[in-house]
């Protein structure tokens, strides 16, 4: 909590991202809400997540380049607005009388859209507010604040539109953005520590080089594609509770709940693992115990008993998330952060998506149980190897070589690298660091 003791202008930015997160879980559910309600068609109803994944994809890496060549502070607002500018045209046709599908999924891309330039712009804030030595206790902060969020919000939705319909629920997520409009207009000018990016397509390669290229940032994020593709459990939840449980609705319901109490549990006393200074060896750990858990959900045949393998999954889903941001936020210079952001959030969209449909292909040639088990092992599999190849990462997380990265063209060149990964200049302030919007907790649910 030293933080939010400590930091009057963080303080802010974290009640700001509450109030706007519990917003966007509000929204998320009433337009699924809408659509069922309208069409009555699950082919509609996948489609919400289509538009909400597709601009963020699209948009995102373009955006951080963009976010690399200007004030990060303008960019969050005005990026702030144009969401709330959506939530605000939801709210009216929510008021005025529901319309076509299409148009309501227009406004949730469009909004996403702006979600796609807003997370890189904010990627910074916590780098430049703290002192280096609580940059991880913020990022812990964010995240339980997060998954508080993910548990309220779909159930305050549930009650405002219960008694006040549609309308309202996009109202108060639009109120939710102008809290964090305010929680942010106090900062001051933020623009790029060192050279901009380049413009366009080639600014976006300079990011995709340096990901590429650093040996201990590529660890990390190839750690988190391991979890979600090889070991993704959500979309076997239905199936292995017909398998092993008789289909009971409630026990169904109980499979995310128990991911997210491990996760807010985990995130809430983090302390001692963000003090350890380690986060590379924690990460680790904590992504095998990912893998590990979820095997073991996968044999169990008494509901308590699985239950209890996905409290301590979506536990050690925290502390590896938590890890793996301090990694890259640490070792990302400040001038390529709203790339990195960005490229972190395709990878955040794709790889849930892509260990869905891994789980289901595998279950099919299978079982449930069978897909589950073998994700898990393939997981701490994969881990193990990222492990034995990266002992820069295995080490505690330091800045490790660049192997295969390009020389700097000229002195310092935006095109090129020197060894450790990091343009000759834009070498990272002490405080480098970088928050992240959205954890793979949040994607669970989202």
């Amino acid at each position: 909590m030293r933080p939010v003791r400590t930091s009057p202008v963080y303080r802010r930015l974290l009640i700001g991202r509450t109030v706007s997160t519990l917003g966007a879980f509000m929204t998320m559910v009433t337009v699924m809400y809408q659509v069922w309600d309208t069409t009555h068609s699950s082919v509609w109803s996948g489609a919400v997540g289509l538009a909400q994944a597709v601009p963020l994809v699209g948009v995102g890496l373009f955006a951080g380049a963009w976010v690399d060549r200007a004030d990060r502070r303008r960019v969050y607002l005005l990026a702030t607005v144009g969401q709330a500018v959506c939530s605000l045209l939801l709210a009216v046709q929510g008021f005025a009388g529901p319309l076509p599908v299409l148009p309501v999924l227009a406004l949730v891309a469009a909004q996403s859209a702006c979600a796609a330039v807003a997370a890189p712009a904010a990627g910074v804030f916590v780098p430049r507010l703290l002192p280096k030595d609580q940059v991880a206790a913020g990022l812990a902060l964010n995240q339980v604040s997060g998954q508080t969020m993910m548990l309220l919000g779909p159930a305050v939705a549930g009650l405002v539109l219960g008694v006040w319909g549609v309308g309202v629920c996009y109202l108060l997520d639009a109120v939710s953005f102008a809290v964090a409009f305010y929680g942010a207009f106090g900062l001051p000018p933020l623009p790029p520590e060192g050279e901009a990016s380049r413009p366009g397509l080639r600014g976006v390669a300079d990011g995709l080089r340096f990901l590429t290229g650093h040996r201990v940032v590529r660890g990390a994020l190839v750690t988190d594609l391991a979890a979600t593709v090889l070991a993704m459990p959500v979309g076997l939840f239905p199936l292995v509770n017909e398998e092993r449980f008789g289909g009971d609705p409630r026990t169904l319901g109980l499979f995310l709940s128990a991911l997210a109490v491990g996760g807010v549990t985990a995130t809430a006393f983090s302390g001692p693992v963000t003090r350890l200074a380690r986060p590379g060896p924690v990460m680790l750990c904590a992504s095998g115990g990912w893998g590990v858990s979820l095997a073991l959900f996968g044999l169990s045949t008494h509901a308590w008993a699985g239950l209890g393998a996905l409290v301590v999954a979506g536990a050690a889903d925290a502390v590896a998330v938590l890890s793996r941001t301090t990694i890259v936020q640490t070792r990302t210079p400040d001038a390529l952060l709203g790339r990195v952001t960005a490229a972190e959030t395709v990878v955040g969209q794709a790889g849930p998506h892509l260990g869905n449909l891994r789980a289901g292909v595998t279950a099919g040639w299978t079982s449930g149980a069978t897909a589950l088990v073998l994700g898990g092992l393939l997981c701490l599999a994969a881990v193990a190897t990222v492990a034995g190849r990266t002992p820069e990462l295995r080490g505690g997380g330091g800045d490790g070589g660049a192997e295969g990265v390009p020389a700097a063209r000229g002195a310092g060149g935006a095109g090129g690298f020197p060894a450790d990964g990091v343009p000759g200049a834009v070498k990272a302030p002490a405080a480098g660091d970088r928050a992240r919007d959205l954890t793979r907790s949040d994607r669970r649910t989202g």
